[in-house]
């Protein structure tokens, strides 16, 4: 006799669901907002009704991959908090989400541009990025490291325009290096000629400072994942 499992159904639901938000993800950025439904299935490797399933618009798949990515910016900003001091912490995150952000602007305008506002979804989600940033930027300010004349709204929009400088930046590394330049602008004043004292260029991958090092060859990669990312990059066809 056979059956099947409900826990083990909705673990398979959770799983295409998460196969067909990446590949809409891939998809989106790579060829546009035009690319169809059936495209992302073959993409995420289900059939075009299990997409249907979970998004039963396009509308809908391209709210769920904006929650998905604000989410994961938030979730990484709680990352940051822990691991690192304030004002590292707070300029990581910036890093992060440029970074991550570059060339998905046309997903959040196709979104915000819908007419059948509102979103209970996308407005929780936003709500809780808010909050994140908002905490590591009171706690940065705090620890002295970042001007206090600077509030949320202007620190997203700050970070905005850097992912579009990074986007359409030619040269990755030259990019990189004018993003952490206009995010240093947010640093107070005696830390500015700091930061750059004591580190070298950002990481040639995620942007992130990189530690001074006194005596060597200047690092250029953050760390192992970067370094991995970056020689995938460069074998890749």
């Amino acid at each position: 006799m056979t059956g099947t499992h409900p826990g083990g159904d909705r673990a398979d639901a959770r799983r295409n669901r998460a196969r067909v938000l990446t590949a809409a993800t891939e998809a989106f950025t790579a060829d546009g907002l035009d690319v169809s439904l059936g495209t992302i299935a073959h993409r995420a490797g289900v059939g075009a009704g299990t997409v249907y399933r979970h998004f039963p618009s396009k509308q809908a798949l391209l709210e769920a991959v904006l929650v998905r990515h604000v989410d994961d910016l938030a979730a990484c900003g709680r990352r940051r908090a822990a691991a690192h001091p304030p004002t590292e912490a707070f300029f990581a995150f910036l890093h992060d989400i440029v970074e991550r952000s570059r060339g998905g602007g046309h997903v959040c305008d196709a979104v915000i541009a819908d007419g059948s506002w509102p979103h209970p979804l996308l407005t929780a989600s936003r709500r809780r990025f808010g909050h994140t940033l908002t905490t590591l930027l009171d706690v940065a300010q705090r620890a002295g490291g970042v001007r206090t004349d600077v509030g949320p709204d202007d620190v997203t929009a700050l970070a905005t325009g850097c992912a579009a400088i990074l986007a359409a930046h030619p040269d990755r590394a030259a990019g990189l290096r004018l993003v952490t330049l206009t995010l240093d602008t947010l640093r107070t004043c005696g830390t500015v000629t700091k930061a750059h004292h004591l580190r070298d260029d950002p990481c040639a991958e995620c942007g992130t400072p990189l530690p001074h090092r006194p005596t060597g060859r200047p690092a250029r990669y953050c760390g192992a994942t970067c370094r991995q990312r970056a020689r995938r990059r460069r074998l890749a066809p």
